[in-house]
């Protein structure tokens, strides 16, 4: 990862998962673009897809864990980065239940 992806991602990071500190949540890039996708402000949204670009988003969608995503952003985001077509979401991550 390259130092200017580190540091958005740990100011990011500083918002959106507060419970860590920047180096920690580090550790787990995925997530805090997952945290951003899901929560984030217009304008945190916009420079994470500006700077990191589609495909970063595509990876964190592909990898997602069960509750990184509410309905809504899970279908905004298949929609935004063309992954479904119209009514063909696939469901959300769950929770594997042993």
């Amino acid at each position: 990862m390259e130092q200017r992806d580190e540091e958005l991602l740990k100011g990011l990071a500083r918002k959106y998962i507060w419970w860590k500190t920047p180096e920690e949540a580090l550790r787990a890039p995925q997530r805090i673009i997952a945290q951003v996708m899901n929560i984030g402000d217009y304008h945190d949204v916009q420079i994470l897809a500006n700077h990191l670009g589609n495909d970063a988003l595509r990876q964190a969608i592909a990898h997602a864990e069960a509750g990184q995503f509410d309905e809504r952003s899970w279908a905004y985001w298949h929609y935004r980065l063309e992954l479904a077509d119209v009514g063909e979401i696939p469901p959300l991550p769950a929770r594997m239940v042993s």
